[in-house]
């Protein structure tokens, strides 16, 4: 293990909120849970959601998380003021922050903290649709831009395209997001299959917005048979507007909207789809790692080409599912269809999902490329 002053190295992860809801924050958690396993001591430091009550929650021997109270809300962004007293008060007990990118709270925090330690900066995705959140955080995100010691992505495609990262490509690298392979439980899976006998199901899961592109994956169903079935699991905002389409297309037989799937449930639900579909249309969608989560169970994909986006590095096309240009129905529904009706195709493609997920995206090859990058900083 690599010390820093004779000392073992410690982490501190900052970002997001807590209890985990987002992408953002389970690769936090995940992170932090796998480096604790291999006794490197991780915590992290997030604002409260959902009411949660602010404190110190110890983990395990190796890890802890410390959760400060959100009381703004600006933007569209929740701030927590108290992170900045907070991190002030323990970040010189870490010889490597690890910030999570885009949060204005985490990184103003940072920038008032003082910390002069070593600093990877993790860029989840660039800030697509706030303009005005970006225009105010632009001078933030070039200080922490220039005062990284290196900056991740989680796909090459997403942080080679940034146009906010062109001048940095010196200090840039990625680490694939990684799952632990999905454990179905075959009695849940053997219940949702009955009730779906004899369809060929297709799966999409995620809040239901607009970058989402549900929109094209309903209206692609009218070009498809009778023997096809979508289940869109997933809240939000649009749900209504979903169902209103749903009705006028006559299609409320064979497309359905699970308001909310309970997480013991999930595994199965990828368990007994065909084919997993998602249909997102803006670089919002920077990786999507409902995909990798569909790939340990061996499901090809299909997914849209969105520029700039990772989306379609994770699930390379021909590989492990297929590709098709977005907001395109007719693209939709002949992908589906290509693959329900060419058995040879749909087994090469299963397979080559399967690979492409043991090959890039376990938790294990996560934590050690993540280890390797600490190592690599804190050695210099």
């Amino acid at each position: 293990m690599t010390k820093i002053n004779d000392q073992q190295y410690r982490v501190l992860q900052v970002g997001k909120f807590y209890p985990i809801r987002g992408g953002v924050e389970k690769v936090m958690y995940d992170l932090m849970i796998g480096l604790s396993k291999r006794n490197i001591y991780c915590d992290m430091l997030c604002a409260s959601t959902e009411n949660f009550e602010a404190g110190e929650i110890k983990i395990n021997e190796y890890a802890r998380v410390f959760v400060v109270p959100t009381q703004i809300k600006l933007a569209s962004t929740m701030l927590a003021p108290s992170m900045i007293s907070q991190l002030r008060k323990i970040c010189h007990h870490y010889s490597v922050i690890h910030i999570h990118h885009p949060d204005p709270m985490a990184c103003l925090s940072l920038f008032l903290s003082g910390y002069k330690g070593k600093i990877v900066l993790h860029w989840h995705s660039d800030i697509v649709k706030q303009k005005k959140l970006l225009a105010l955080y632009k001078p933030l995100q070039d200080w922490i831009i220039k005062r990284a010691d290196i900056i991740v992505g989680t796909s090459p495609t997403y942080v080679q395209e940034s146009p906010f990262l062109q001048n940095v490509q010196h200090k840039v690298t990625y680490i694939p997001i990684g799952v632990e392979p999905l454990q179905p439980d075959k009695s849940i899976s053997s219940s949702i299959r009955k009730k779906y006998a004899g369809k060929k199901i297709i799966f999409a899961l995620g809040r239901l917005v607009e970058y989402k592109g549900y929109q094209y994956m309903i209206e692609a169903m009218k070009l498809l048979d009778d023997s096809f079935q979508l289940i869109i699991g997933g809240k939000g905002p649009l749900k209504e507007e979903l169902q209103n389409l749903i009705a006028s297309l006559g299609l409320k037989h064979r497309v359905e909207l699970i308001d909310y799937i309970p997480d013991h449930e999930v595994p199965s639900y990828y368990d007994i789809c065909d084919i997993f579909c998602l249909s997102s249309t803006q670089k919002t969608e920077a990786f999507a790692i409902v995909q990798i989560e569909a790939m340990s169970l061996g499901k090809p994909i299909v997914s849209t080409h969105i520029e700039g986006s990772g989306v379609s590095w994770v699930n390379a096309d021909k590989v492990s599912g297929l590709v098709v240009a977005k907001e395109n129905i007719e693209a939709l529904a002949s992908a589906i269809r290509t693959l329900a009706e060419d058995e040879t195709l749909y087994q090469k493609i299963s397979g080559g999902s399967l690979d492409r997920y043991e090959t890039f995206f376990t938790d294990q090859r996560m934590i050690d490329k993540t280890i390797a990058i600490y190592e690599n900083s804190t050695a210099c």
